[in-house]
């Protein structure tokens, strides 16, 4: 799938007006003369300034591919989109490496880069130090390869859609909030009790009803997601 044109998509729900062929074709002009991974580096984080937006970590700006693309700001996530998108078009293989707290990139067979921190190489001790803190786990967890797994596309745009309905709970925008979950539910990997929080959220809003067949919609037999929709039932009378 063409994960750029993806996590474009999914800045429409911030902007329904969006014209994703804007952003598609800003994505093919930051690849043309690129040729190999240096060139990648220095075109997105040299050339063009893209930087990891530290001061406002979490502004929802930061997971919404348009927005990054034109303000040169973005988190790990999105900017691994950049560089993996921008490298795709320029023949420059990249893949999400999902590590807990701190997103990265890597040169298949290769070694990791950091797109937060100007897409520079960083070896196993690096990346340790940042999962530690980011997670804040302690030497009791260990560290290790199953820490730094390979990601899909599919599962990079549900964490960018994590990213974006965490971000709007904490600032209570319920509207945001329940389109993000929408999207999230709508990929083939989605977990189906996210279904639950979308009933939640409906709910919040007085929509009790349709909470309730949101999560139905999803139960299949569980259990404990009917149990769930039989409470936002309750919740007409």
């Amino acid at each position: 799938m063409d994960l750029g044109a993806a996590a474009i998509a999914i800045g429409g729900g911030a902007d329904p007006g969006l014209d994703p062929q804007v952003w598609l074709d800003e994505l093919d002009r930051l690849a043309a003369g690129v040729t190999d991974r240096d060139g990648l580096v220095r075109r997105l984080f040299v050339e063009e300034g893209f930087t990891g937006n530290a001061a406002e970590y979490y502004d929802p700006d930061n997971s919404l591919l348009h927005r990054v693309l034109a303000r040169r700001l973005g988190i790990p996530v999105s900017l691994a989109v950049v560089m993996i998108e921008v490298g795709r078009r320029a023949g420059v293989t990249l893949e999400g490496v999902g590590m807990p707290g701190h997103f990265l990139v890597r040169e298949p067979g290769g070694g990791l880069l950091d797109p937060f921190a100007g897409g520079r190489r960083v070896d196993e001790a690096t990346a340790e130090a940042r999962f530690r803190a980011a997670t804040g786990a302690g030497p009791d967890v260990a560290f290790g390869a199953h820490l730094l797994p390979a990601v899909s596309a599919h599962g990079i745009l549900d964490r960018m859609l994590a990213n974006l309905a965490a971000v709007y709970r904490a600032r209570g925008a319920a509207g945001d909030r329940e389109w993000a979950l929408r999207m999230r539910l709508a990929l083939p990997t989605a977990d189906p009790s996210l279904a639950v929080e979308l009933g939640e959220v409906l709910a919040s809003r007085g929509r009790f009803l349709q909470g309730a067949v949101e999560i139905e919609r999803h139960a299949g037999d569980d259990e404990r997601l009917l149990t769930a929709a039989r409470a936002l039932r309750a919740r007409l009378n």
